[in-house]
């Protein structure tokens, strides 16, 4: 690419970066507290599913314990952001373990280190796990990812077991939600369009040919795990403090499900495809509340059925995965050579 087009390109995307910020500055100023929390969580479940097709659509493999990685990072943030007076009242039954009792930091500093911690555990579990392939893969980060829940549920010296985490200060706001979004977005495209990200993409196509042309399907793996589990556990640092109280319950495979269902509906291995299936599954699900009340239906009244969005997210699975099994997007990405193409187009239709 020329340079003078490359720096066009970077024009642009400052410009949207600072569209971005223009309306994230109106919401904060205009928005009501619904609207925000639906912005926060839109972001968070961004920042999660780029990070999620990272590992599933671009390197091809199937991971199904993303929700482990999030509680260690909601949990090691928290646990750090509260004081140690909040620690004594909220952990009545066994005491919090030294040091942790003891230290507090900012909120930056805990969501780094509940990034880290995340991959910590990434890499210690990367080396048995990313040794098989396919279904067994499925199986075993599934099984890690309960081991973390039944561990939050158990470990009432570093958890508080079941009582779970309350009264955490609301750090998470449209800055610090959006922002690690933007970064997310930025760091995991720019690793996919290097040349690690195309050998990442050639182990996707045909792991045995990759190898015979001297690519390590280990390395890349490991390093697609261990950039996912870092924003995984970032991301988790953000929930746990814009519902400020956490508990294992929180984190159960059904988020791992609810990830699953926005990367194939947006299409796998396309991060624009990610962004756009994380801002429908967010804004579905609050338009889809309706279908869980009460309703009156020509002088009938019918009840509510708990959980019936999920039902219906499944049959949109379900239809997607038979009549575009490619997703919204496919592996298309977002460009604005391709922005430039269109509009000509149209130009040219309308003229």
């Amino acid at each position: 690419m020329p340079h003078s087009r490359r720096l066009q390109h970077a024009l642009l995307n400052l410009g949207v970066v600072a569209l971005l910020a223009l309306v994230l500055y109106w919401a904060e100023q205009r928005a009501g507290e619904y609207q925000i929390r639906l912005l926060n969580n839109a972001a968070i479940f961004i920042t999660l599913a780029i990070s999620y097709n990272l590992i599933n659509g671009i390197c091809g493999q199937l991971h199904l314990g993303p929700n482990a990685f999030v509680t260690i990072g909601a949990y090691t943030s928290a646990l750090l952001t509260l004081s140690p007076a909040e620690k004594e009242l909220t952990f009545l039954i066994t005491p919090l373990i030294w040091p942790l009792n003891q230290i507090s930091t900012s909120f930056l500093v805990s969501l780094v280190a509940g990034g880290l911690m995340a991959v910590i555990f990434a890499f210690l579990t990367g080396f048995p796990v990313l040794r098989v392939r396919g279904d067994y893969l499925a199986i075993v980060t599934l099984g890690f990812g309960e081991v973390v829940r039944v561990l939050a549920n158990n470990l009432q010296w570093l958890t508080n077991g079941p009582l779970g985490l309350k009264g955490l200060y609301p750090y998470t706001n449209l800055w610090w939600s959006w922002g690690v979004a933007v970064l997310a977005l930025v760091v995991i495209t720019g690793l996919v369009n290097s040349a690690y990200g195309r050998a990442m993409q050639a182990i996707r196509e045909d792991e045995t040919a990759a190898r015979a042309i001297g690519i390590d399907p280990f390395r890349h793996l490991m390093l697609a795990f261990l950039v996912s589990a870092f924003f995984f556990g970032v991301a988790g640092g953000l929930l746990a403090h814009l519902i400020t109280t956490i508990s294992p319950t929180l984190f159960t495979f059904f988020l791992t499900f609810n990830l699953l269902i926005i990367i194939v509906i947006g299409g796998l291995g396309s991060n624009t495809g990610a962004v756009l299936g994380a801002v429908l599954f967010t804004y579905g699900s609050e338009v889809l509340r309706a279908v869980e009340e009460p309703i009156t239906f020509w002088g009938l009244k019918l009840p509510g059925i708990p959980g019936m969005r999920m039902v219906i997210f499944s049959l949109a699975l379900l239809l997607v995965i038979i009549f575009a099994r490619q997703g919204l997007l496919g592996r298309r990405e977002f460009s604005w050579d391709g922005c430039q193409r269109y509009l000509k187009r149209l130009t040219r239709g309308l003229v």
